[in-house]
Formats: structure tokens, sequence, C-alpha cells
């Protein structure tokens, strides 16, 4: 197993503290706050710890009210707030220095049947028609601006194959629409419970940059302001998750300094795993005085 596969497992294993209390903490990594998607899957992992194991997440909403500091602890507290016969409901806030840094409100199922359908995955090409972040930058060189450089030159738990790439070295205005195939390190552990944290985790990479494409922009841009303010997350079939997922994204809508973008997870066969959605702070920094 790939040893960055192995320290997000440790990562998402929580200390539990006190009944519906646990611990976490963060990678150690030159990003200034924690990502987000850490801070969603850990707080899905305190949400479970609290569930009987048979009912599993089928939906969570969360919303970010400041940037998580990757050098302290963050405690997850967890309110029962329903057990039903089908449904299980829970609330989960993130405190770091005494403050609220992120709260989540997660709804849990048993089992059950019923009516299927689904929308078709769109016609893309395979992962192994694309280069790998590392390969890009090798044959996009100076191209790619630093920053991005060094983003995908670091080590992940998740590979990355982005089927269109010219927001990366290009300015021009394009359609706000973002095919990513992405996949694990190493095969996950065979948990249905786990293997929803880990989407969780991967779901809230590249949704901010898909709502800065139609203006010609990047998040990486140093005159823009970015950071995830809510997040969305509906779980809809089970899937291994042993081979390469294809994440689609579009956004709808850039306002008020705020950026709007849908997503879809499918397998490589064609079935839909999950959908998120998400709204990012997309602010444009004013010029200072003179």
């Amino acid at each position: 197993m790939s040893a960055v596969f192995d320290a997000l497992l440790d990562l998402l294993n929580l200390e539990k503290i006190e009944e519906n209390v646990f611990k976490g903490r963060s990678a150690h990594t030159s990003w200034q706050r924690v990502f987000g998607g850490q801070t969603i899957a850990q707080a899905l992992v305190a949400a479970q710890r609290t569930v009987e194991p048979t009912r599993l997440a089928h939906s969570l909403h969360g919303y970010f009210m400041l940037g998580g500091d990757p050098n302290a602890p963050i405690v997850y507290s967890v309110d029962r707030i329903r057990d039903g016969g089908s449904f299980t409901t829970r609330r989960v806030v993130a405190t770091q220095h005494g403050k609220a840094i992120f709260s989540l409100e997660a709804s849990f199922q048993k089992p059950e049947s019923g009516l299927d359908h689904q929308v078709a995955m769109p016609d893309v090409p395979q992962p192994e028609q694309l280069a790998g972040q590392r390969e890009l930058l090798e044959r996009l060189g100076d191209g790619v601006p630093e920053v991005v450089r060094k983003y995908w030159a670091r080590e992940r738990p998740i590979e990355v194959r982005p089927v269109i790439v010219e927001h990366y070295t290009s300015r021009e205005k394009l359609k706000p629409v973002q095919h990513v195939w992405v996949r694990f390190a190493a095969t996950p552990p065979d948990d249905p419970a786990m293997r929803r944290v880990l989407l969780s985790y991967m779901s809230d990479m590249t949704l901010l940059d898909t709502s800065t494409f139609a203006h010609g922009r990047a998040i990486f841009d140093q005159d823009i302001q970015a950071a995830s303010l809510d997040h969305a997350m509906w779980f809809h079939r089970e899937d291994p998750l042993d081979d390469w997922i294809l994440y689609t994204q579009d956004s709808p809508s850039t306002s008020g300094g705020r950026g709007f973008t849908r997503g879809s997870l499918y397998s490589r066969s064609g079935t839909l795993i999950a959908s998120v959605a998400q709204e990012g702070l997309i602010r444009l920094k004013r010029k200072p005085n003179n």
C-alpha cells in the first residue's frame, strides 16, 4: 500500500476524547490552512462513530467558517440529533483555539431498495489516454505557473489526470466545465463507511477552480482570494473505489464574490456514485491605495 495513502487513513482515524467528542490532526504540509476535504472527511468520521454500523451516510451538508490551523488539533463535537426508524441525523462542530471552524450535518440510512435511475456519464477520453500532473509538468514546461508546478509535484494520496488542461496555461475565457479522472494511490479498505469518508475527502478537489474558467482566471492567481464556503454531497451507489473515477464539474454561476460549482463522481463503468455541490469565495483582491 502507498505510504501517502496509509498516512491519509491514519489522518482519518480520530482519537476519542470522551463520549461524542473526537480529536483530529492535520497533515504536515506547506499549506497555511487545513485542506477542506480533510475537515469534511474527519467530521464525517466523527458522526459515523456515533451511528450504528449498518446505517451509512447518504448525504452531508457543511459550512466553513474559518480556515483551519494545520499546526493545531481539531476537536469534533457530535450532537446526536435523531435516531429514527430508517434515518439517523447528526450535527458536528469542529473547533480550534476555542472557535468553530466548520460545521457538518449528515444523514444516515439503513439499506433499502427502491426505484433506480441515473443520468449517463459524459463521453470523455479514458485515463490511459491522458497525462498525469507530473507528465504535464514536463510537457508544458514554463507554461505552468510556479505555484501550480509546486502543487503538482507534491506526492499525494490521490492521482489526478485532467481531461481539459487549457486553463492551466491560458488566461482565455473558457467554458466553466471540467472533467478530471481521479484515483486513490492504493485500494481503499473494504468498508462502505470509510469509502464514503474517502469520497468526501476527494470531493473537495478542483471544484473552486471550475468557477473561475469563464473569467480567464484560476484560484492560484495572485489577485484572487479563494476559499470554500459550503459543501454538500449525496452518496447514491456503492463502489469499491479501486479504479479511476471521473469527476465531472460545471459552474452555473459566479457572482457577488462567490462561485458555485456542481460535480458528479462516476465509476469507470459509468455508475453515478455520488453528487456534489459547493459554493466558494472567489473574491478579487483590492489594490492598495497609493
